[in-house]
């Protein structure tokens, strides 16, 4: 995607968030799981479009690897995102670095993990508009990895650390050099449990930008792990937008861990702080002994429309256990209110 096409569906997408309560998808993982999928439809193995990176790991959970063996499936997850009413998709990839699929063996596949992502959202996207000419919108999903640069994981040894900011930095670097080259409209760094790994990815996107010429709206959301209020690395909503927002993204928020009802302090704490728009996408509920979530989309959506009744958001959808239903209620529930308003410090 050229730069001027970057610019243009940034200026359009800014415009759209200033008239209505923009839409985000609900959980890939979900609809994933849902497919039943078998090792050998992970791998590759006897599929239609067999992948080209090989492992001796077994892949089965591997779910960015889908974007190489069962593209179709991926797109058509994009596809009834999209049609149940999302303005904004992610891309599936969650885990697309070479610090995260090291878990597979797939550091090499990182690069076009996140350049076909793109590509496989954006043709789920053009599909969905040229049924309703409803201009959308691909995020390229920025994931937190499975290491922390902030604590340490051996409780014998506080120093310790299993990363470093410049490990972080350059594995974000692949990864959104190839969501650019696959035509990503936004990046979303999302699910940050740790501030650090958020600077990093921060930082390795305006490097990106600056290489690629492509400056790219950021949106980033953390993630409330307990009822103390704070991220795992201890900071309460008010001091994560203070350590994020240098970057001045388009918006800021919570998604994952909390259902909406215990979401909602937190995102209205931020909304008392931040100069940008504010994003919530919560948990379908908190999962059951089972591991599943039970709250349907009536209550998911009457949850979610109490945050735009009260002036709290401008982007809402759904994380971990929201399906299409979840998020056409969602749309539907917060359709007749107004985003939240603010004042920006850049255009004061």
């Amino acid at each position: 995607m050229t730069q001027h096409t970057n610019l243009d569906h940034s200026k359009h997408l800014a415009a759209l968030a200033k008239e209505r309560i923009l839409i985000m998808d609900g959980a890939m993982g979900t609809q994933i799981q849902a497919l039943g999928l078998a090792e050998e439809d992970y791998s590759g193995h006897g599929a239609t479009q067999k992948c080209r990176h090989h492992s001796d790991h077994p892949q089965k959970g591997n779910n960015d690897l889908l974007i190489l063996t069962q593209p179709e499936a991926v797109e058509e997850i994009h596809f009834n995102f999209a049609v149940a009413g999302a303005d904004i998709v992610e891309t599936n990839t969650f885990s697309a670095t070479t610090i995260a699929q090291a878990d597979y063996g797939m550091e090499n596949a990182v690069h076009d993990l996140n350049a076909e992502g793109a590509r496989i959202a954006r043709r789920a996207m053009d599909r969905a508009t040229a049924i309703d000419g409803k201009r959308r919108f691909v995020a390229g999903a920025v994931g937190p990895t499975n290491r922390t640069a902030s604590l340490s994981p051996d409780v014998n040894d506080p120093g310790y650390r299993a990363v470093t900011f410049d490990d972080l930095r350059i594995a974000y670097g692949q990864q959104v050099r190839g969501l650019i080259e696959g035509g990503a409209d936004l990046i979303l760094i999302e699910t940050i449990f740790d501030t650090l790994n958020a600077k990093a990815a921060i930082f390795a996107c305006f490097e990106a930008f600056h290489d690629r010429g492509a400056q790219l709206p950021l949106m980033i959301s953390g993630t409330i792990t307990d009822a103390s209020g704070r991220t795992l690395s201890g900071q309460t909503p008010t001091a994560f937008w203070h350590s994020v927002s240098h970057a001045r993204p388009f918006t800021v928020g919570l998604n994952c861990a909390l259902g909406a009802a215990a979401m909602r302090p937190h995102i209205a704490e931020l909304a008392t702080v931040a100069d940008t728009l504010i994003c919530a996408y919560p948990n379908a509920g908190l999962p059951n002994a089972f591991g599943q979530y039970d709250e349907g989309p009536d209550d998911t959506a009457g949850q979610i429309a109490k945050f735009a009744a009260e002036g709290l958001v401008n982007v809402v959808g759904g994380c971990c256990g929201t399906t299409p239903d979840h998020i056409a209620a969602i749309a539907a529930a917060v359709a007749p209110y107004a985003p939240r308003q603010f004042r920006d410090k850049v255009a004061a």
